[in-house]
């Protein structure tokens, strides 16, 4: 691949996939990815036919390589109300034309790893979805062993609300997937965590006014059975549980 050793530097910049990238798109994503896909998939990339894509070029690169991809990030867009993840967002269902952008693949070459490149195709892609009016999230898959990328798009406010088990089936053997999204344009979960800490608090403060009228009533009823009897002391416990939702869906990124 490219070798970006010596006095090179790389002068990197983004551009949309075009037809003219088709051959290297497929090269790259044979090498970084342990996922094949199907040669429609290619095609409706450069193409732009249902789906939207950004290239990385090394405008330094020597002997006509200045247009080369060395990097891509590729996404759909999707309608919220038949997302996966309808569940983990809170709009409006009477309004059907809400959207996601959900990203497909995304990848730059060993060589060109660690310059930043990877989080500049994110940015790409939220800065696209953002224009929209009606996108309220882009969302992704990881794969559970893919650290970088998780490392990646926790650094960037992506937040991970879903562990997938045996969403990816590989050479014959099944790997978790993270599920992350990125909320935009107003879109948000069902509940936030400050919502959450308020209903929590709200449902504690409810359950610790019952018990402790239960107790008045009852220190009522022995004061008048007892009346010479000593103050009681009592100890109040309240527990709490979470529920975890899981569903499944797809995606690669090797960054």
């Amino acid at each position: 691949m490219v070798d970006l050793k010596g006095a090179h530097c790389p002068a990197i910049s983004y551009r949309p996939i075009r037809p003219s990238d088709l051959e290297v798109l497929e090269k790259i994503h044979s090498d970084l990815f342990p996922i094949r896909y199907e040669s429609e998939f290619f095609h409706n990339v450069v193409n732009g036919h249902d789906i939207v894509s950004w290239g990385a070029v090394d405008r330094n690169r020597p002997n006509g390589q200045s247009e080369e991809l060395i990097g891509f990030v590729t996404a759909r867009i999707v309608l919220a109300k038949d997302s996966e993840i309808e569940d983990l967002l809170r709009f409006d269902s009477a309004k059907s034309d809400q959207t996601l952008v959900y990203i497909l693949t995304l990848g730059v070459v060993d060589s060109y790893r660690h310059l930043g490149i990877a989080t500049s195709l994110i940015r790409e892609v939220i800065k696209y979805a953002s224009s929209i009016p009606t996108c309220r999230a882009v969302y992704l898959h990881v794969i559970s062993y893919n650290d970088p990328a998780i490392h990646l798009y926790q650094k960037m406010s992506f937040q991970c609300v879903r562990r997938l088990h045996g969403f990816y089936f590989i050479d014959g053997r099944h790997y978790d997937s993270f599920l992350f999204i990125y909320y935009i344009n107003g879109g948000r979960s069902p509940c936030s965590p400050l919502e959450l800490v308020m209903l929590v608090a709200s449902y504690v403060k409810t359950g610790l006014k019952l018990v402790g009228a239960k107790l008045w009533k009852n220190e009522g009823k022995k004061a008048n059975r007892w009346p010479n009897s000593k103050e009681t002391c009592c100890l109040i416990t309240a527990t709490q549980s979470k529920r975890i939702l899981m569903t499944k869906g797809t995606g690669f990124q090797c960054v």
